[in-house]
C-alpha cells in the first residue's frame, strides 16, 4: 500500500481519543454499522458533521427497496437492478443486496423504525420508476428517512454510545505500514472538545454521503461536499465510476438561478399513478418507454431534457391533481407542504419539475465485505462504489444498500479481530503542500460542473470543464510556491478543497468514457458501446497530484487486496 502523503493544509491535532473502530457519517449506512460494531463488543465512536439525524438519509422520500411483498422475490428484484445499471452492475454484488435486504429491513424493524402498514396490517408497499412490482416500504407517507434516522438515533443515544457531532473529517491517518490508524478532524463549535483533533482506531468507516454540492442546484443538503471521497483519494485509495451522477428527474423547479438544495419530488408520486406533461399537456414519457414515467431514473430524466430543448422551455410539468386533497395529505404530506411553501398546490395546479444533481453511484471503490484499498478504511452508503447500482442506480436502493453492507462491514471487522495496540499513526510533514481554495471558489465549482458535466455532456463542455478546473488548482499552487500562502484553514476552505477534488476526477472519468450509458449521457457519443466500455473507470491520487485513469477489464472489480496496479493514461 502507498500512500500519497498529501493532506489538507491543518494545524495540529490539539486533543485525541481512542477506539475500536471509528465511524464517520450518521446517516443509514453510519449508524447501521456503528450499532453493529458496538453489539459486536467494538468501542465505537460516531463522527458527524453536523447533528446525528441531519445527513442525507433524513430527506429520503421514496422509501426502502426489498422484496418483502407476496409474490416478489430476490431475484425479480436483482432482475429490476441489473436493468437499471444499464449493464455494469457487479452482479455478485447485487445477489447479495437483494437476498440479504430483506431480513436487514426486518433488523431495521426490530430496531424500532415504524413503517406504514396496509388496512390487512402488513407493510404498505408502492411502486417506483424500474420497479416492477409493489416493493418499496415507506413511512409517514413520504418521511421515510427521517423515520428510519429517528430510530437509528435514539438506538445510537440509548445505548450511550460515544459521539462527535459538527465534526469535518480532514484525513485518514496510517501507520508506517499504510493501514489505518484513525482521522482527524476539526470540531465546529463548543464543547468536550473544539478545533483540530484526532481519533485513533485500526478500523475507519467511512459513511460520508455524497457529493452533490458539486453542482449548482442538487437534491443534497449542504453538508454532501465530497468529503469522504477526497479524503479517500488523498489517503491513496481507489475511487471508481464517479462520471454516474443521477439526477432525479422531478425536482421542484424554483427558478433558473435557483442554487443549494432543492426540494425533491419523490418517484413514488409516480409510483402512485402521476403523470409527466409538458406545457401543452401532453404525457411525453408515454411510448418512450415501456413503464412511461416509471422508466429508469436516467430514462425519465432524459426525457425531460430532450422535451425541455424541443419546447425550449425551462421544466417540465407533474400532473397529479387527480389525487384529490385527501390523498396528497395522507401520502405525501412532505412533498405538499414543500410544493405549497413555494405557492404552489399540487392539489389543483400541475407542478413544475426539472432534473437535478441528487445521487452518486460512483465512489470510494469496495469490495464485497465494505473494504477499500487501504486496509483497514471501509466504505459504505453514497461514498462507496459496491458495483451494486452500476451506471444507474434504481429507485429505493439506496437506504437498502446502505442497510447491507453496514452490516457486512461491522462482521469483518469484529471477525478480523484486533490488532494488539493502538496504532500509532506515521509522522507527516510540519507544512503539508496541499493548497486550500477560498470559499468562493465552492460556487465557480458549482458553475463549472453544472455547465460542463451536468446532465447533458460533450467532449467539448467536459474538456472546457476541466482547464477551468485545473486552472483553480494549479493557481492555487502556484501561489503556494511562489509565496507560501495559501487560503486560510478552515471548514469553508476545506469543503472548497474537498469540491474541487472529486470534481476534477469526475470529469477526468467522465471525458474518458466515451459513450452514453445509464446517467451519463454524451450528446457527442449518443451511443452505448458495450464492446469497449461495458467495464468500471478507476482513478487515483498520485503523490503529485495528478490523477491516474484505468478501466477494469470487465464489469466485476478487482480485489481490493492487493489493489491492482493501474496502467497509467
Amino acid at each position: 500500500m502507498t500512500t500519497t502523503g498529501i493532506r489538507l493544509h491543518a494545524p495540529a491535532a490539539g486533543w485525541s481519543i481512542a477506539a475500536d473502530v471509528v465511524v464517520v457519517g450518521s446517516g443509514v449506512a453510519g449508524l447501521t454499522a456503528a450499532l453493529r460494531c458496538e453489539a459486536a463488543g467494538l468501542r465505537t465512536v460516531v463522527v458527524t458533521k453536523a447533528r446525528l439525524d441531519d445527513g442525507s438519509t433524513r430527506w429520503a422520500q421514496g422509501g426502502i427497496a426489498a422484496a418483502l411483498g407476496e409474490g416478489d422475490t430476490p431475484e425479480q428484484h436483482l432482475e429490476d437492478t441489473l436493468v437499471a445499471g444499464a449493464g455494469l452492475c457487479d452482479e455478485d454484488a447485487v445477489r447479495l443486496l437483494v437476498t440479504e435486504g430483506p431480513d436487514a429491513v426486518r433488523r431495521l424493524i426490530e430496531t424500532g423504525a415504524r413503517f406504514d402498514e396496509s388496512s390487512e396490517g402488513g407493510l404498505e408497499l408502492t411502486r417506483e420508476g424500474g420497479h416492477h412490482r409493489r416493493r418499496i416500504a415507506h413511512a409517514g407517507g413520504d418521511a421515510t428517512g427521517a423515520e428510519i434516522s429517528r430510530a437509528l438515533v435514539d438506538a445510537v443515544r440509548a445505548r450511550g454510545m460515544r459521539t462527535v457531532e459538527n465534526a469535518l473529517v480532514l484525513d485518514l491517518l496510517t501507520d508506517a505500514e499504510g493501514r489505518t490508524a484513525g482521522v482527524t478532524l476539526h470540531v465546529m463549535g463548543e464543547g468536550q472538545h473544539d478545533g483540530v483533533g484526532a481519533v485513533h482506531a485500526p478500523a475507519v468507516v467511512l459513511a460520508t454521503g455524497g457529493m452533490g454540492q458539486v453542482f449548482s442546484a442538487t437534491t443534497n443538503p449542504s453538508v454532501s461536499t465530497g468529503d469522504g471521497v477526497a479524503l479517500a483519494l488523498r489517503a491513496g485509495a481507489e475511487v471508481s465510476d464517479l462520471e454516474f451522477v443521477q439526477f432525479h428527474p422531478t425536482v421542484l423547479f424554483l427558478g433558473p438561478d435557483a442554487e443549494g438544495q432543492q426540494p425533491l419530488v419523490s418517484e413514488a408520486v409516480r409510483g402512485e399513478g402521476a403523470h409527466l406533461i409538458d406545457g401543452d399537456g401532453v404525457r411525453f414519457m408515454v411510448g418512450q418507454h415501456e413503464l412511461a414515467e416509471l422508466a429508469p431514473r436516467d430514462i425519465v430524466a432524459k426525457g425531460i431534457m430532450r422535451r425541455m430543448q424541443e419546447m425550449d422551455a425551462e421544466h417540465m410539468f407533474l400532473d397529479a391533481r387527480h389525487f384529490g386533497a385527501a390523498m396528497w395529505e395522507h401520502r405525501f404530506p412532505t412533498i405538499l407542504a414543500a410544493c405549497r411553501a413555494h405557492g404552489i398546490d399540487p392539489v389543483t395546479t400541475p407542478v413544475p419539475v426539472a432534473p437535478a444533481a441528487h445521487y452518486a453511484s460512483g465512489g470510494v471503490r469496495t469490495d464485497s465485505r465494505g473494504r477499500t484499498t487501504v486496509p483497514g478504511l471501509y466504505a459504505c452508503g453514497e461514498v462507496a462504489c459496491t458495483g451494486v447500482h452500476g451506471a444507474n442506480r434504481l429507485a429505493s436502493n439506496s437506504l437498502l444498500e446502505g442497510l447491507v453492507y453496514a452490516e457486512r462491514i461491522a462482521a469483518d471487522i469484529a471477525a478480523a479481530g484486533l490488532p494488539a495496540r493502538v496504532p500509532q499513526p506515521a509522522p507527516h510533514p510540519e507544512i503539508p503542500e496541499h493548497p486550500l481554495q477560498t470559499p468562493e471558489a465552492r460556487f465557480t465549482i458549482q458553475r463549472i460542473m453544472t455547465s460542463g458535466a451536468g446532465v447533458l455532456r460533450s467532449a467539448g463542455s467536459l474538456t472546457q470543464a476541466a482547464d477551468q478546473l485545473q486552472r483553480l488548482h494549479t493557481d492555487a499552487r502556484e501561489a503556494l510556491a511562489e509565496n507560501g500562502k495559501t487560503a486560510e484553514p478552515g471548514v469553508d476552505t476545506w469543503e472548497a478543497t474537498n469540491l474541487l477534488c472529486v470534481a476534477r476526477v469526475l470529469v477526468a472519468a467522465a471525458l474518458l468514457r466515451e459513450e452514453t450509458r445509464g446517467c451519463h449521457w454524451r450528446e457527442d457519443r449518443p451511443e452505448r458501446d458495450d464492446t469497449t466500455w461495458r467495464r468500471h473507470v478507476v482513478v487515483r491520487l498520485n503523490p503529485d497530484r495528478t490523477l491516474a485513469v484505468h478501466t477494469t477489464d470487465t464489469t466485476h472489480f478487482p480485489t481490493t487486496f492487493p489493489p491492482q496496479a493501474p496502467q497509467e493514461q
